[in-house]
């Protein structure tokens, strides 16, 4: 069975790497306590301690921030309203969205794929709603979290050893999927995206960047240089996103009127809560950082990022990125 399940995800990476996950995944309750309410306040007093931390760490490293950072450069208004919903738009999203339900939906999502047709005009007054408000509801920012053991070799009583996987209300998804859609047709009308990013963007992967970068070496190597090759990786890159810079790189890109005032409602006023079997923390606030597990969040990100490629092109240097990580060629004359 298991062989088989294998062979049937060998072109799909993301399913093979599901099943081996599956596979490999401790049981639920391995090295836990009794006391699962404990540890659920354990484990969310641990992982908004960590971003915490971190970002405490980032703004502590700044006596001053540049102005140029916080304040964005003028720019004509380019979008400031999303376009509607037609019933057939929603009936195909809901058609291609996973069925992954999450603790706080009323029903399972498996329910509301199958009943899409007797409730898709409730489906699109809600969506219509949300963007001709620039509102983004507040029953959709609660993430549950489950924590998931780093490496089965790991210590299970340690909540370091832990990452924090996110799960989203189902409809919440379908309308972040509704933005996300226009969001990239937008990305791509102005080609704003630094174009050394291979990282959630249509048609580039981590074979793109890996061929890009091993060019980039090979080329330099027929020209008898000597390359250096600087690894970046952010810690919590996802997590200790500052709002403030986002909407600011977003108003720079000439977003404005009710898309920018979604974008702004979509990422504040947000929550988690670390969830145990049928045991679940209070909720934390969540200050800074895009939520995990949304189709948003990554677009998002790769804005917030593209200063990067920017300053280090200013200095002569070259890069490649994947989302938050950096390969930097130096090249060394010989």
């Amino acid at each position: 069975f298991t062989t088989a399940r294998i062979a049937s995800a060998a072109n799909r990476p993301s399913e093979l790497f599901r099943v081996v996950g599956e596979l490999l995944r401790p049981p639920e309750t391995q090295g836990l306590p009794d006391d699962l309410a404990t540890r659920c306040s354990d484990f969310a007093h641990h992982f908004a301690g960590k971003v915490a931390q971190i970002r405490h760490e980032l703004d502590s490293s700044l006596i001053v921030v540049p102005a140029e950072v916080t304040e964005a450069p003028v720019c004509p208004i380019l979008w400031d309203s999303f376009r509607l919903v037609l019933p057939d738009d929603v009936e195909g999203i809901l058609g291609s969205v996973r069925a992954t339900t999450c603790a706080l939906d009323p029903c399972p999502s498996w329910l509301v794929k199958q009943a899409k047709e007797g409730l898709l005009d409730w489906f699109v007054a809600i969506i219509n709603a949300s963007l001709g408000q620039g509102s983004f509801p507040s029953c959709f920012k609660q993430a549950v979290v489950k924590p998931l053991l780093k490496k089965t070799s790991l210590d299970p009583s340690v909540c370091n050893n832990y990452r924090p996987i996110s799960n989203l209300p189902f409809l919440g998804k379908v309308l972040e999927r509704v933005v996300a859609t226009q969001l990239q047709e937008f990305l791509d009308d102005t080609d704003f995206l630094d174009r050394s990013q291979s990282g959630f963007r249509p048609g580039h992967s981590t074979e793109t960047a890996l061929v890009a970068l091993v060019d980039d070496l090979r080329r330099e190597l027929d020209r008898g240089s000597v390359t250096l090759l600087v690894l970046l990786d952010i810690s919590a890159a996802f997590d200790t996103i500052d709002h403030g810079i986002l909407l600011g790189r977003l108003s720079g890109m000439g977003l404005g009127g009710t898309v920018l005032q979604w974008l702004q409602s979509f990422l504040e006023g947000r929550s988690q809560m670390v969830k145990l079997g049928d045991t679940c923390s209070d909720p934390w606030p969540l200050t800074c950082g895009v939520p995990q597990g949304s189709i948003l969040s990554p677009m998002l990100f790769n804005i917030y990022m593209k200063p990067l490629g920017e300053v280090i092109r200013s200095f002569g240097g070259c890069c490649h990125l994947y989302a938050d990580d950096t390969q930097n060629p130096l090249l060394v004359p010989t």
